[in-house]
């Protein structure tokens, strides 16, 4: 602390000088005060209380359940599961995604607030899975409908494996700055991560009434020709 004395009875000019009791205020900052910045104080705050929204429509959401039990306690993320979308900040999809749910998926991502993350849990979510190839409903991958932050393969994935994804959206969520957070999602291009090639239309709604469906292939004709007739010999021969 500092007084104002004056220099003299007749003068008017003042001068500072220090008093003899000055509190050393800096020696108190390492226990009293943080020092950092705006966007690593959001940053903390924001990947310290993630509240998910569970988008389980197969059994891969069996797995996710399993972490709200006392074995994994999920709660000490700060994981709050809500029912609404407009509470939410995190999505995870687990599970198969057709074509009638495509459109609640987008517009439970759209009312959610800015920033929004997505976890794409289980094979079937990022790929299509087993339905992949002949499925006549099923979307092949999630991120053809929203843009996806973290890809948790498997068929299902072990709990173990949805706390390291979350683990890791963590730390991509401390990495951002502040501005990002909340423009980044409209940045996003949606497309398609997973490697493909170029293939004939699948979606041509004849699927059920296809030849290859009503008839067997020649190839499976000729097997099963070749069993029949080694059937028989052998029932002749004995």
């Amino acid at each position: 602390m500092t007084s104002l004395q004056p220099i003299s009875e007749n003068s008017s000019l003042v001068t500072f000088q220090p008093e003899t009791n000055q509190v050393d205020v800096t020696s108190n900052f390492s226990t009293n005060l943080i020092l950092t910045t705006v966007n690593d104080f959001f940053q903390w705050s924001f990947l310290s209380s993630l509240w998910p929204l569970l988008y389980g429509t197969s059994c891969c959401f069996i797995e996710f359940a399993a972490l709200i039990g006392s074995n994994f306690d999920f709660d000490r993320f700060g994981l709050v599961p809500r029912s609404s979308p407009r509470q939410a900040d995190l999505i995870i999809t687990a599970g198969t995604v057709t074509m009638k749910m495509a459109p609640s998926l987008i517009r439970l991502y759209n009312q959610m607030p800015n920033p929004k993350y997505v976890i794409a849990m289980g094979a079937c979510t990022i790929t299509g899975g087993m339905f992949s190839t002949d499925s006549y409903s099923t979307v092949r991958g999630v991120d053809k409908l929203i843009p996806v932050d973290i890809y948790l393969p498997g068929c299902p994935p072990k709990p173990e494996a949805i706390i390291d994804a979350i683990v890791k959206l963590r730390k991509q969520i401390a990495q951002k700055s502040l501005t990002n957070s909340f423009i980044e999602n409209k940045q996003k291009i949606y497309s398609v991560k997973h490697s493909s090639k170029l293939s004939k239309p699948i979606h041509t709604g004849l699927y059920l009434e296809s030849q290859k469906r009503l008839f067997p292939s020649k190839k499976f004709s000729k097997a099963l020709a070749l069993i029949l007739v080694y059937n028989q010999t052998y029932v002749y021969t004995n």
